[in-house]
């Protein structure tokens, strides 16, 4: 399936958005379903030659929740109205963030103004499901298709090396459909954790790399960091990296770290049942909690920070790492680490460093992700004792300066 569908966008013939009014047909915009597979079908094999969408992710996508499909309908040459192309958007669970997976127009529709219609069109659905932000992929041997898109407002933020399955770069693109965004959003890098147990390691880097670019990373350092940071056992599999352990393998690489948890709790020790486990991890937890009260670069503070607290911690070049619970994003509750990049009056927008690819996403859907502010409060508690945690990160000035 091609996850880069908005860059396939006039593939055969670059048009403008908006077409000369003489080629502008009468056009109706209605919801696809699943009777028009047939016709979507027809215009996805008639326009890409690679990564097409297949009838079963057509159905898929058609039905799922989280998701708009439109087509555009035009008056044939015999009087009847035909589908002359449809798009695609995708909204994430649990945040404003909106994704235009696939825009195409048929062949003979092409620069007849259809693109531009269905653009709009889904950019309006996307505003009206409370989305602040619309992103998607563009092909890199596309230039005239990516400058469609920024004629519409969208801005180049990142590219992906061979994204495709012909092996082309992809340029990711954005629109804030929102007033204002807080442009030191874009300081923070994104980092995909490489396992399923080291989002807290990949955050860390995320910070460590925004505060000194120059810091060589890598998966070698992403288990250094877990090795140092785990608690060894969680509910099952590998152990969490708990907010003592990241503090110390922060302090220990050079850097300052605010670290604000609540209660004296060990984290994660409810959800292990096997009282020898319980024993292990209390251990490691008594063992990082002596080794903070002899680090100088790690202040303790046993309060919850707020989120006037992040906002005036990111106002002072700090990078904070939050502590949730991941069942917001896929329903499983588990502690999970997420980078904040920015906080607005509606939103805080965050680094997920997990890309679940079983559930279609890529990197794209996970970078700068807009969390309403009301469900960042809830999702920053985990486990029945509401533990919050949160790591304010910080270079250290260096000597003389």
């Amino acid at each position: 399936m091609d996850d880069g569908g908005a860059g396939r966008y006039a593939a055969g013939a670059a048009a403008a958005l908006i077409a000369p009014a003489a080629r502008r047909p009468a056009i109706a915009i209605r919801d696809a379903t699943l009777a028009d597979i047939d016709a979507l079908l027809a215009i996805e094999n008639a326009s890409f030659v690679h990564d097409r969408i297949s009838r079963r992710s057509f159905r898929h996508l058609l039905t799922r929740a989280h998701a708009d499909t439109v087509i555009a309908e035009a008056a044939g040459a015999d009087g009847r109205m035909v589908v002359a192309g449809y798009a695609m958007v995708l909204y994430n669970t649990g945040t404003r963030l909106a994704r235009l997976y696939s825009i195409a127009t048929a062949p003979g529709w092409r620069g007849a103004g259809i693109g531009g219609r269905l653009l709009a069109e889904v950019e309006a659905r996307s505003r009206a499901a409370e989305a602040t932000t619309i992103r998607l992929e563009v092909r890199a041997d596309a230039p005239d298709v990516a400058a469609i898109y920024e004629h519409a407002g969208y801005r180049r933020f990142g590219r992906y090396v061979a994204y495709y399955e012909d092996a082309v770069d992809a340029i990711r693109m954005e629109k804030s459909l929102a007033r204002r965004l807080d442009p030191s959003r874009d300081r923070v890098p994104y980092v995909e954790q490489s396992l399923p147990f080291t989002c807290g390691p990949a955050a860390l880097i995320m910070a460590m790399h925004a505060l000194d670019p120059e810091r060589a990373t890598g998966p070698e350092e992403e288990l250094r960091i877990w090795r140092e940071s785990t608690t060894i056992f969680m509910t099952s599999g590998h152990g969490g990296c708990s907010p003592h352990g990241l503090a110390l393998a922060a302090a220990a690489r050079g850097f300052g770290v605010r670290l604000h948890v609540t209660g004296q709790g060990v984290p994660f020790v409810d959800g292990v049942r096997s009282p020898e486990k319980k024993r292990v991890i209390e251990m490691v937890q008594a063992e990082f909690v002596r080794e903070i009260a002899d680090e100088p670069l790690i202040t303790l503070d046993e309060r919850p920070a707020t989120l006037d607290d992040i906002a005036t911690a990111l106002g002072q070049g700090e990078i904070p790492l939050q502590l949730v619970s991941s069942w917001r994003f896929d329903r499983q509750k588990a502690p999970h680490w997420v980078v904040v990049v920015a906080v607005d009056d509606a939103c805080v927008h965050i680094h997920d460093p997990f890309v679940d690819r079983d559930e279609g996403r890529a990197p794209i859907d996970c970078i700068r992700i807009p969390v309403p502010r009301r469900d960042f409060e809830r999702m920053s508690r985990y486990g029945r004792a509401g533990l919050r945690a949160t790591l304010l990160i910080s270079s250290l000035p260096t000597p003389g300066s």
